[in-house]
C-alpha cells in the first residue's frame, strides 16, 4: 500500500513525485513507457515553475539546459508590431526571468533522474496500468509489466497521464469544449545561425527578435518563432483549409515552408508533426480518491506557452494539501478546493490563449487589418497585459483570506540582503507556510497564536527588519499591510494590519483544520 500512486512519469508526475517525495510520503510511480519520449513537446516555461524547481533544489541542475529569453511579439499583417510583452532591461520581481524556453527530453531527464535522491518513492517504467478501483478509502490498480499482472494499492491517485489519459476515461469524464481547435505544422529544427524575419515596423530599439518568441499574424499564413535551448528553434505554422496533414509534413513542404526563415543558414530538422490546437478542460477534476493533472484535467493553445505551467500548477497545488489529509491534519474535503482553486484559473488563462488564437488565426486580410487597428488602439490604452506574467490571475476561491488585500496573487521573490549577502528570499525564509511581517517583533498574543499553529503545521515567521529589502516593503505598503502569510505554492493565503494579524492567524487555522489554533493546541495537549 502507497499513500500515492502517480500514473504517468512526464514533466507534471515527475514533478509531482519529486514534492511528495521530498515530503516523505511513499509514492508510486507508473509509466508505460521504458523511456522518456525522445522529441521536444511543450517548449516553455515561467519564473513561477523556476521557483518550483527552487523547492526541491533543482534550479541550478536545470537552468544551464535552459535559455533565458525576452518575452513576445505579436506582429500585424502589415508587418508591423502589435504587442509588445518584452522583458528586456525590466524588472523580475519574482526572482527569475518571466520566460524560459527548454528542450523537453533534457527536462524529464532531470525531474525523472531526481527520484532517485528518495527511497520512498518507487518508479515503474515499462509499466501500463489496465484498470482501477476505488474504494471510499484507497484505490487498487491492476498494472502490467513485461507480461505480467500484478495489482498495488494507494490512498490516492493523481492521474499525469496526458491528453489522450485512460484514466480519465475510465473514470467517465467528459471535457468541455471551449470552442475552440485549429490545426497547425510545428516543426522543430537545430539551426547554426540567426532566423531571417521579414521587415518590421516599430520594432523597439531594445528588444533582440532573435530572444523573442515572434507570432507572426500574418493572413497569407499565421506562424510563430520560438527561440528553445542552445540551437533549437521551433515553428508552428496555421494550415490553410484544404491543405492535408500527412502531406503537409513531407520533407519538400516543410523545407520549403522553412525556406524564407533560414536563408543559407545550416539547419536540420528534428521533427515535423501536425497538430489541433485546442482549448479543453475536464468537467469534474476528482473522482474520490483520483485526481486529474496536467493534460488530463485540461488542454491549452500554445499562444502564450501556459501548457506546462498549467500542470506544474496542478502538482504542486496537489501535493501540499495532499501533506496536510495524509497527516490527518486536515479533513479530507481541503482536497476538494484542488478544482475550486485550479480551474477557473486555468479557465482564464486558456480563454485568454483562445482569444488571441482568434485573432491570430484571422485568414481574411481585410479582419486582419480591423483586427490590427484594434489591438494598437488597446495597447495604447494599456488594456492588455504588457508581460505575458501579467496574464496569470489570483487564486480567487479557495484556501485564501478573501476579504484581504491581494489574497491569492502570486507572491514577488526578490534578492534581500541579510548578513551582508544577497540571496533570493526563498533561500533566507524557512517553512512550508511563510509570515512575512514588516516589524520589529510580533505582539505576544500574536506570538501565542503562531506558537499554536507551529504545534501542527510548518509555519516560520520572517521580521523585515531583519532583511534590507525595499521591493518587501513596497509591496506590503501598496497592499495596506504590515504582514503577509504565503501558502506552500508561494500565492498569497491573505494579508493584515498589525492589529488583524491574529485574524488572520485563526482565518488560515479554521480553513485548515476547522478551528482556530488555540483550540487545535488545546486538543493535541
Amino acid at each position: 500500500m502507497y499513500d500515492i500512486a502517480i500514473i504517468g512519469c512526464g514533466p507534471v508526475g515527475a514533478l509531482a513525485a519529486n514534492f511528495l517525495g521530498k515530503q516523505g510520503w511513499k509514492v508510486l510511480v507508473v509509466e508505460r513507457e521504458a523511456n522518456p519520449y525522445p522529441l521536444p513537446r511543450a517548449v516553455h516555461l515561467d519564473h513561477e515553475m523556476v521557483r518550483l524547481f527552487q523547492d526541491i533544489d533543482l534550479h541550478y541542475t536545470i537552468l544551464p539546459d535552459m535559455r533565458d529569453t525576452e518575452g513576445h511579439l505579436h506582429v500585424g499583417a502589415d508587418h508591423g508590431v502589435l504587442r509588445y510583452m518584452g522583458t528586456s532591461g525590466k524588472p523580475r520581481p519574482f526572482g527569475w526571468s518571466n520566460d524560459y524556453f527548454f528542450y523537453q527530453p533534457e527536462l524529464e531527464d532531470h525531474l525523472r533522474n531526481a527520484l532517485s535522491r528518495f527511497e520512498n518513492v518507487d518508479v515503474k517504467l515499462g509499466t501500463e496500468l489496465i484498470d482501477l478501483h476505488s474504494t471510499h478509502s484507497s484505490v487498487t490498480l491492476t498494472l502490467v509489466c513485461d507480461g505480467n499482472k500484478y495489482t498495488a494499492g494507494a490512498k490516492y491517485v493523481i492521474a499525469c497521464d496526458g491528453a489522450r489519459s485512460q484514466v480519465r476515461k475510465a473514470l467517465g469524464v467528459k471535457l468541455d469544449d471551449l470552442q475552440f481547435e485549429e490545426p497547425w505544422l510545428v516543426v522543430d529544427a537545430e539551426v547554426d545561425g540567426p532566423v531571417t524575419f521579414p521587415p518590421i515596423e516599430n520594432l523597439p530599439d531594445d528588444c533582440d527578435i532573435q530572444q523573442l518568441s515572434v507570432m507572426m499574424c500574418d493572413p497569407n499564413r499565421p506562424a510563430t518563432v520560438v527561440p528553445g535551448r542552445g540551437n533549437h528553434r521551433r515553428w508552428e505554422l496555421m494550415l490553410k483549409p484544404g491543405e492535408d496533414d500527412d502531406a503537409m509534413m513531407e520533407p519538400d513542404n516543410v523545407a520549403a515552408l522553412l525556406k524564407p526563415w533560414l536563408k543559407d543558414v545550416p539547419h536540420k530538422i528534428v521533427r515535423a508533426a501536425t497538430y489541433r490546437f485546442h482549448g479543453l478542460v475536464a468537467e469534474q477534476w476528482r473522482v474520490g480518491n483520483v485526481f486529474l493533472a496536467g493534460d488530463a484535467a485540461h488542454q491549452t493553445p500554445p499562444f502564450f506557452g501556459q501548457g506546462m505551467c498549467h500542470g506544474f500548477r496542478d502538482a504542486v497545488n496537489l501535493s501540499w494539501k495532499l501533506d496536510l489529509v495524509l497527516k490527518g491534519l486536515s479533513p479530507d474535503s481541503l482536497l476538494d478546493t484542488y478544482q475550486t482553486e485550479r480551474d477557473p484559473h486555468v479557465r482564464a488563462v486558456i480563454n485568454a490563449a483562445v482569444d488571441a488564437g482568434r485573432y491570430i488565426c484571422m485568414l481574411d486580410p481585410e479582419q486582419a487589418a480591423q483586427r490590427d487597428a484594434m489591438i494598437r488602439e488597446k495597447v495604447k490604452r494599456n488594456e492588455l497585459p504588457t508581460t505575458a506574467a501579467d496574464l496569470i490571475p489570483p487564486v480567487r476561491n479557495g484556501l485564501v483570506a478573501s476579504g484581504t488585500t491581494k489574497a491569492g496573487a502570486r507572491f514577488i521573490q526578490p534578492w534581500v540582503e541579510l548578513d551582508g549577502e544577497r540571496k533570493l528570499l526563498d533561500d533566507v525564509t524557512d517553512g512550508q507556510w511563510r509570515l512575512l511581517v514588516n516589524s520589529q517583533r510580533l505582539s505576544k498574543s500574536n506570538q501565542t497564536l503562531l506558537s499554536a499553529l507551529q504545534q501542527q503545521i510548518d509555519i516560520q515567521a520572517t521580521l523585515l527588519t531583519d532583511l534590507e529589502c525595499d521591493a518587501l516593503s513596497t509591496w506590503l505598503a501598496d497592499a495596506d499591510a504590515q504582514a503577509v502569510l504565503l501558502r506552500p505554492d508561494h500565492y498569497v493565503f491573505g494579508t493584515a494590519t498589525e492589529s488583524s494579524l491574529g485574524e488572520l492567524l485563526n482565518t488560515l487555522a479554521n480553513q485548515l483544520f476547522s478551528s482556530s489554533p488555540l483550540t487545535s493546541q488545546e486538543a493535541a495537549q
